[in-house]
């Protein structure tokens, strides 16, 4: 069962990151347009107007992943997620998934991608902002025909880019399924945003 479940996790991952391939261009001409404005403070770095040319460093999206969250949402890593796409669109981090393979899966990464990136998408529907440890955030979903219950991306924000929360929660996750991925991803950032320096 774990292993269909990292299955269509990598498959998911893959068609997400397949629409920002597409749209990536597109998100940083808008971003220029419009002079990289945001959404709230416009001293945050999400109005960063360029893609930065790797995503932010001082924090390992692995290894920095505070103790305490993996054993409360008994995680396993699954592995390492780096993915490197035109334009300068890239992640760094790893995939979990839950103990047993009876949960939801994930992956979470450092980006170059920012949250005026996401907004600027046409492509991508925007279902919540709010903050994390008092930077901005977000919800979206990478289409209209997607369904945030089962499929939720989370973005935080970060100097030249985000911390990113990637998560994917089927009816077949028995632990899991009755909870809203978007939750999931929430939880998950509230408990990994404290680790993260100030400075970023």
């Amino acid at each position: 069962m774990a292993s269909a479940r990292e299955d269509e996790m990598a498959s998911w991952s893959g068609v997400v990151r397949g629409v920002v391939l597409g749209a990536g261009v597109v998100m940083l001409a808008s971003a220029c347009n419009s002079g990289g404005e945001s959404k709230g403070n416009t001293n945050s770095a999400s109005a960063t107007p360029t893609i930065a040319a790797d995503v932010p460093a001082g924090f390992d999206a692995c290894k920095d992943i505070p103790q305490a969250l993996i054993q409360s949402e008994k995680l396993k890593n699954k592995g390492a997620d780096t993915t490197d796409r035109p334009g300068g669109i890239k992640w760094r981090g790893c995939g979990w998934v839950q103990a047993g393979g009876d949960g939801y899966a994930g992956s979470i990464d450092t980006t170059t991608i920012t949250l005026a990136m996401v907004r600027a998408n046409k492509d991508f529907r925007v279902a919540e902002e709010f903050s994390v440890g008092g930077r901005a955030a977000l919800t979206y979903s990478p289409s209209a025909q997607n369904d945030l219950k089962e499929h939720c991306i989370l973005n935080v924000e970060m100097k030249g880019g985000s911390l990113e929360v990637s998560i994917i929660n089927p009816p077949s996750a028995k632990l899991t399924a009755s909870q809203h991925s978007c939750d999931i991803a929430k939880r998950l950032a509230e408990g990994i945003v404290p680790a993260i320096p100030a400075t970023l």
